[in-house]
């Protein structure tokens, strides 16, 4: 334990020179909310917006980012209490100033130049900041050297303001976890309403974009955790094609799956951040990047024409005339529960909503068509975990478990304890940890790694079932002459619950993560206030498409604009009162709570 509060000193003492000194200049704040010292001129600014602002001399990227501290100050770490931000990058007014300066020289570095922006915590910076995946474990000496992501940013010009909480180890410790909780960070909660969970393990991105903490926040994703986030807290988010962007210096749970992407507040945001850390070819660090996802294992090559820029596909008009399929598999809830009526209603008036912007929508349950699942799923993450964790481990020094193996990580919890595990265990841990990881043929037990024809398991077959689940999403594209299938992306959050565990009802990253095939997931839907999204689905490398299709989608329908988060102590926020509704915290977003009448509208976690 002393250890710990040693550890919890520094942390602090880190961040808060960067606190004190945004603090402390109330006139490059911005316009304030009521004189509450909270700043709001640049709430919802597109990066284009912030751009032209710089551009024409009106901002400046250290106003714009001693805008963001004083309200992650105000909201996050005091208020309402969001708790999206794990850590304030003691380097992020210096890299402002520096960012300014190459500006005033005429030096533009990229879309993201002078933009601030925000990391998951398990993305490594070789700064003074901590990678710590949430746990104490990685907790020490700050990573070596820049992810290949983090690396790109700084090439870009962008402003790295800080990390973000997540699920701590991406939600895959134990089967009991809760999402957004993390040993380090705590408890990440939901800008729509406080009491509600953010969702996934890239829940503190999602929140942070959510509540304009930074233009645009970077999380990772193996089935669910960038996208679940966007759902829950009201943001775009698109989880690229794995390879298309890289892991090297990112805490894995499986090469085959992971992949790092982007939460903003509009498409055009997600996709101008996308653009700056795509890799277009083999970055050294991560063969991925030299390849192509499962689901064209041996059937496909890796396109040459990647694109650099990603906002030249944006256009309002691009359901007109497109083919989208539409499944409603799942969301009527798994097998104990039932999704509620007004949840169903915001979904399907979200698919009449593509039909009214010109798509032709086809019903792909109705034609008959049966999505493969990847049946292998469950046992490729636990085996690979295993193993490239320990791969990590090899990258860091001064750390608890620096060269270590999932073992080490595992006698730590058990040490600390106190700390690690309050709420619950790390039987994920533990079972990946049983497995036999050095042979990719050896039989493995088919509750984990699903079965082939003949009844055999193994790693190696178990990546045949996944790969079987990309085959079946091109095979939709194809007979249907499809530009894309689209279908809610998870229900609306639930209250946080430390008792009961998370309250997933229904879910549809599955149909991408096996593959490791794109997803573009944008708001969609209101329920009693609480936001509601649909995913776009793709084949391996249909960024350009679904970008196109997505934002078409918010061009016509303007979700989110029609309800912005309140920071209310739980959503719907007039549920205690009846009618008189309960205004948020102090309006201290200087966003107005949404007409209660208008807003009425009829595997393991995510990781």
């Amino acid at each position: 334990m002393k250890t710990i509060n040693k550890m919890l000193l520094i942390l602090a003492a880190t961040a808060l020179p960067l606190t004190l000194q945004a603090d402390q200049n109330g006139n490059d704040q911005g316009d304030n909310d009521e004189g509450n010292n909270v700043p709001t001129k640049h709430n919802e600014a597109t990066i284009a917006q912030l751009q032209a602002e710089m551009a024409s001399g009106k901002l400046t990227s250290e106003r714009l980012t001693k805008e963001y501290i004083a309200r992650i100050n105000a909201l996050d770490q005091n208020g309402p209490g969001v708790n999206a931000v794990i850590e304030l990058n003691p380097d992020a007014l210096s890299m402002a100033k520096n960012a300014d300066k190459l500006r005033h020289q005429g030096h533009v570095l990229g879309p993201l130049h002078g933009i601030p922006v925000l990391l998951k915590d398990n993305i490594d910076t070789g700064d003074k900041m901590q990678t710590s995946a949430g746990s104490f474990a990685l907790v020490g000496k700050p990573a070596k050297q820049d992810s290949t992501v983090a690396a790109k940013l700084r090439a870009g010009g962008a402003v790295i303001l800080g990390k973000t909480n997540l699920s701590e180890w991406a939600n895959f410790r134990s089967f009991e976890s809760i999402s957004g909780w993390s040993g380090r960070g705590g408890q990440t909660n939901n800008p729509y309403g406080i009491d509600r969970n953010p969702c996934g393990s890239s829940a503190g991105s999602g929140a942070a974009a959510s509540a304009n903490f930074a233009a645009v926040s970077f999380g990772s994703e193996t089935d669910g955790s960038i996208v679940c986030p966007g759902n829950a807290n009201g943001v775009v988010a698109i989880k690229p094609t794995v390879g298309l962007t890289s892991r090297a210096g990112v805490v894995p749970i499986t090469h085959v799956q992971d992949t790092i992407g982007p939460h903003a507040r509009t498409v055009a945001d997600a996709a101008a951040a996308l653009g700056v850390i795509q890799s277009r070819s083999f970055d050294g660090r991560d063969p991925a990047t030299d390849g192509v996802p499962l689901g064209w294992r041996n059937r496909f090559t890796r396109p040459t024409n990647i694109p650099t820029d990603y906002t030249k596909f944006l256009d309002p008009n691009g359901l007109r005339g497109a083919r989208i399929g539409i499944t409603r598999v799942g969301l009527s809830g798994f097998t104990n529960v039932t999704t509620p009526a007004p949840v169903t209603a915001a979904i399907e008036a979200a698919f009449q909503a593509l039909t009214d912007a010109g798509a032709t929508v086809v019903d792909l349950d109705k034609a008959g068509f049966t999505f493969t699942p990847a049946n292998g799923e469950l046992g490729i993450l636990l085996y690979d975990f295993k193993n490239d964790v320990a791969a990590y481990f090899a990258t860091r020094v001064g750390v608890p478990v620096a060269g270590g193996t999932l073992q080490t990580a595992i006698d730590f919890n058990n040490a600390h304890a106190d700390v690690e595990m309050p709420f619950f265990n790390q039987d994920i841990f533990d079972l990946a940890n049983s497995l036999n990881t050095t042979d990719p043929n050896a039989p493995q037990d088919p509750a984990l790694f699903g079965a082939d024809a003949s009844g055999h398991s193994s790693y190696n077959i178990a990546l045949d079932l996944d790969q079987a689940a990309g085959v079946s999403m091109d095979k939709a594209l194809s007979t249907f002459k499809l530009d894309a299938v689209v279908t809610a992306t998870d229900n609306p959050a639930w209250s946080t619950d430390l008792i009961y565990g998370d309250h997933f009802i229904f879910g549809t990253s599955g149909l991408a993560a096996g593959p490791g095939y794109p997803i573009v997931q944008v708001p969609a839907g209101i329920v009693f206030g609480a936001p509601l999204g649909i995913s776009f689905f793709g084949t391996a490398f249909s960024e350009p498409t679904l970008i196109k299709l997505a934002s078409a989608f918010e061009a016509a329908t303007h979700v989110r604009a029609h309800n912005l988060p309140t920071f209310a102590d739980t959503v719907p926020f007039n549920n205690i009162q009846g009618t008189t509704p309960k205004p948020p915290h102090g309006n201290a977003a200087s966003q107005s709570a949404p007409n209660v009448k208008s807003a009425v509208k009829k595997m393991p976690h995510h990781l």
